[in-house]
């Protein structure tokens, strides 16, 4: 009788470890995801509407109208991309990282948040390591997020329309892309 009670704690044990095992690997996989969908929840296109307080650039290196190469690597697609510059602003843009409103996994070093998508962000820059409060919602979970400032510049930023490399339907209004990640057309 004592054996078999032992072979039994044994068996239940082993279950124990081997459902715990499963769990996690289970649990990872559901992490994984998280991160594709985290980029197929970024809203693509916007309605070309901006901040509040958010000035037009005066001289933009790129015109509104103008044709430019994208050098950036935000969203797939993106670099290489011919781009048509729909605005032309001068700001202040940061990269963050944040926690979705929605939960899931930390979102590190996203690019960009604009000094006007900031919630209360006064006049000045703000410099790296604030916290702040997002305003921004370029992707789910992102308005009313509490964020991080990780890098700021002062620079020109764009709104543009572009086809992605990848092919797929036109992105109209996309918010935003740096001076820096801009070239001319060929």
């Amino acid at each position: 009788m004592l054996k078999i009670k032992l072979f039994v704690m044994l068996v239940l044990s082993f279950s124990l470890v081997l459902s715990a095992c499963g769990k996690d690997e289970t649990t990872k996989k559901s992490e994984d995801n998280q991160d594709h969908a985290d980029h197929g929840e970024m809203n693509h296109s916007g309605s070309g509407e901006v901040p509040e307080g958010l000035k037009s650039a005066e001289n933009p290196t790129y015109k509104v109208g103008s044709k430019a190469v994208m050098n950036a690597d935000h969203m797939k697609g993106m670099d290489g991309a011919e781009a048509t510059i729909t605005g032309a602003y001068d700001t202040t843009v940061y990269t963050v990282s944040y926690t979705p409103t929605t939960g899931g996994k930390k979102v590190k070093n996203h690019k960009w948040v604009i000094h006007e998508e900031i919630k209360n962000e006064g006049d000045q820059p703000l410099t790296p390591g604030k916290e702040v409060i997002l305003e921004a919602d370029h992707m789910k979970g992102m308005k009313g997020a509490k964020a991080t400032i990780d890098s700021a510049e002062q620079t020109t930023v764009y709104m543009v329309d572009y086809t992605p490399t990848t092919g797929g339907e036109r992105i109209k209004n996309h918010k935003w892309v740096t001076e820096s990640e801009l070239s001319k057309v060929k």
